[in-house]
């Protein structure tokens, strides 16, 4: 089967397709900062192009291999910032019609199955347009299903939920079941994930690891953090003199920023910020220092050889807004197990 990852990023799903056996044949994306990481570590094509400038029959002329409508398979993660829970603003997000490109690109290719990951928070805050791309899957009689998945339950040592939808013309497609679990396999920890790498101070580099690079701290977040109880505590244990001006009138505000990871759990869902102290619950669990970069990307399941390149705002972007690698490797099996079990009694019936 082979693969297109549009919104592909740093590619996380990427890469977690060609793990489960799918040939991506391209990324496309609009941020010249991802070509780097992802061509790197993938070794296929990054099209840094606006999606709206491009037509189905443009990259199937490019690319004849997308003509084999029946063994492709279109993959949109469209990003998510306009759907979030995190977003405030009543003012529409220039993003906010992705999701219809990719549509545009469904109804003009036809591929044999579609995949989509975002945010739960599509399905009401954008109600219409996630509306719109199931009519055109309805009126191009592709058969679906949606729900919400959370990372943990497949082996990423994260607590990260979206929305997957798997979409196919030739059979009736299932969302993975769950791996780890009550009664599964035990979650994979904070512990599990990054304990083995070396010691980092605050603002340090370790070369022995990849992107092993910790963020600087001020003095006084210094203080704070030094003042933040190892293991998953957090900011209300601070003396009052550490307290942030916002939240000593009453207001509580998040709990979660300045907050340290606990060890034996799965972190909290990562961010584009996930390298700042300030903003999540992204300290290390015993080390005075949020995580480093490394650390992030094994929590979202990448693998130890898989490097980022940019700056640290860059490659805490591409880390963040990444689909788990493991997560993506489970769609991918069922997607895969399903086509080629359609194919086996396709031929048992002839």
């Amino acid at each position: 089967m082979n693969a297109v990852d549009f919104f592909c990023g740093g590619g996380g799903m990427t890469r977690g397709l060609i793990d489960a056996g799918i040939n991506v044949v391209f990324g496309l994306d609009y941020n010249p900062a991802c070509q780097a990481t992802y061509e790197n570590n993938n070794h296929i094509p990054y099209l840094n192009r606006d999606i709206s400038q491009v037509t189905g029959t443009q990259l199937q002329a490019e690319y004849p291999i997308l003509n084999d409508t029946d063994e492709l398979l279109l993959v949109g993660c469209a990003p998510c910032q306009p759907f979030s829970s995190q977003r405030h603003s009543n003012v529409e997000h220039v993003a906010v019609n992705l999701l219809d490109e990719f549509g545009r690109l469904v109804s003009e290719i036809l591929p044999a199955h579609v995949l989509v990951e975002n945010v739960p928070g599509i399905e009401k805050r954008g109600e219409a347009v996630f509306n719109r791309f199931l009519n055109i899957l309805q009126e191009n009689n592709y058969a679906y299903v949606y729900g919400v998945l959370n990372a943990k339950n497949y082996g990423v040592p994260q607590n990260r939920k979206r929305l997957i939808l798997i979409a196919s013309r030739l059979f009736v497609p299932m969302l993975p079941t769950a791996t780890h679990g009550e009664g599964l396999h035990a979650y994979v920890t904070v512990h599990d994930a990054i304990h083995h790498y070396p010691h980092l101070e605050a603002g340090a580099t370790n070369e022995n690891f990849a992107n092993h690079r910790a963020a600087a701290l001020s003095p006084l977040n210094m203080r704070r953090i030094e003042a933040t109880p190892q293991d998953g505590g957090g900011r209300t244990a601070w003396p009052p003199e550490l307290q942030l001006s916002c939240h000593t009138n009453g207001h509580v505000g998040h709990t979660d920023v300045y907050g340290r990871m606990a060890w034996d759990q799965v972190s909290p869902t990562l961010t584009s910020k996930c390298f700042s102290l300030s903003n999540g619950r992204f300290g290390h669990p015993e080390q005075n220092r949020a995580i480093s970069l490394r650390e992030a990307a094994s929590l979202q399941s990448f693998p130890d050889d898989y490097t980022f390149e940019g700056s640290l705002q860059e490659i805490g972007k591409q880390i963040g807004n990444a689909v788990p690698v493991l997560l993506a490797h489970r769609i991918g099996e069922q997607i895969l197990v399903s086509h080629t079990n359609f194919l086996a009694q396709q031929n048992n019936e002839e």
